[in-house]
């Protein structure tokens, strides 16, 4: 008998259910991380439609549309989560050998809490203890001391996303010399491979995060304005293809949207600082994209302390100062959920193929989910399988 581990909720399931199914009549094509060096590998995935916000738009005639076909950092092939599977006979075995796992972070966000909360209670159905958690605060030497100090416990299994994927290729190899299973969140060290270095890789399909982004800020800005682009400067495959799907998605689907300002970012504290130096430019900006939420805060607090309530702000990762914001009709007009619940158990689930020595998929993704201030919950779900605190739900529903 094939199966996957007990989900969280029923709710859960259905909500599942319903990022995978609902697409877009418009577009038939899968989300991915746009890049010219695609192999044409396609996948069924979700668009926008009315139960995430009604944020569909009208494609520009004429114009190129961006491609949505996509492969891993490396080449790595994308399959469905579904092909994860266990066997009752696997499930017994793991759960009778008294593995262990740890959890080396890049950095301790609330997405990542929420990812790390869901493997850990699939890892607990199988019986894997989860022995470390750790937190590199985006520093590449702190992840490097991290390992050493999770290595020591013997840990048949490591989930991780590195800080710099060329750091990490030296950090972690004496993990897999040890014959670690390592399990990836979205970017694996450079140079390895998957099946040798590597179990597999869990993510969301990258580009339909850029493109819901872009459907976001353009039906806020009603198809008109100017726009500063606030990227991840470093190479971070997720986060760069994340950032470049929404400028392309962007030119594609209003074309009187003009990106007139760009600044990158390596430490998320300067965002602040970016946004006021762009605002000096740009007099006229109406909207801003930021990379991800904990970057995004500071561009909200430079917006503050300018007066600038006007501009519209998008972003990923659902955080509750930015939703919270968002329902009292503040900057924030949109947050792209992650997809947390299901890659948690995925990251779980390759844990459990390296102690089988079985193989995974080379990259499972799910789809992420369009959060506006009409559906906060939903996309709180999305994110974090739970239902939103109390100060959330008081400035969203009060």
């Amino acid at each position: 008998m094939q199966k996957r581990l007990k989900r969280p909720t029923a709710m859960l399931v259905g909500l599942m259910m319903l990022m995978s199914a609902c697409a877009d009549e418009t577009t038939s094509t899968t989300a991915a991380p746009i890049t010219e060096a695609t192999t044409g590998q396609t996948t069924t995935s979700a668009t926008p439609t009315t139960d995430q916000g009604d944020t569909s738009t009208t494609e520009a005639p004429g114009s190129e549309e961006p491609s949505l076909e996509f492969v891993g950092p490396n080449g790595e092939i994308p399959g469905s989560a579904e092909e994860l599977t266990l066997t009752d006979e696997e499930v017994a075995e793991i759960q009778a050998g008294g593995y262990s796992a740890a959890f080396v972070w890049h950095e301790n966000s609330p997405f990542i809490q929420a990812v790390e909360g869901t493997a850990t209670q699939a890892f607990e159905e199988l019986g894997i203890e989860v022995v470390a958690s750790t937190s590199a605060e985006f520093d590449a030497a702190t992840q490097a001391a991290n390992v050493e100090t999770v290595l020591a416990l013997n840990p048949d299994v490591i989930v991780t996303i590195p800080v710099d994927p060329v750091a990490a290729a030296e950090a972690f190899r004496p993990a897999v010399d040890q014959g670690v299973s390592l399990v990836v969140l979205s970017v694996p060290p450079e140079g390895y491979v998957h099946g040798e270095d590597f179990v597999g890789i869990s993510s969301g399909n990258i580009p339909e995060y850029g493109k819901l982004a872009a459907e976001m800020l353009g039906d806020a800005l009603g198809g008109q304005g100017q726009v500063g682009w606030i990227f991840h400067d470093a190479e971070f495959w997720i986060t760069n293809l994340r950032d470049q799907a929404f400028k392309d998605w962007l030119a594609y689907l209003y074309p009187d949207i003009d990106v007139v300002d760009e600044a990158g970012f390596t430490d998320p504290a300067r965002t602040g600082d970016i946004a006021t130096a762009m605002l000096s430019r740009n007099a006229d900006l109406s909207g801003i994209y930021v990379a991800w939420a904990t970057a995004a805060a500071g561009v909200l607090e430079s917006l503050r302390a300018e007066g600038r309530s006007d501009i519209k702000v998008v972003t990923h990762d659902v955080e509750a100062p930015l939703a919270i914001d968002m329902c009292q009709g503040g900057n924030i007009v949109g947050i792209v959920a992650n997809p947390t619940a299901s890659g948690g158990e995925n990251l779980a689930m390759m844990g459990a193929y390296g102690i089988l020595d079985k193989p995974a998929p080379e990259l499972v993704t799910g789809s992420p989910f369009a959060t506006t201030a009409e559906n906060v919950e939903d996309g709180w779900f999305a994110e974090f399988a739970d239902e939103p605190p109390a100060e959330v739900l008081e400035a969203c529903t009060g």
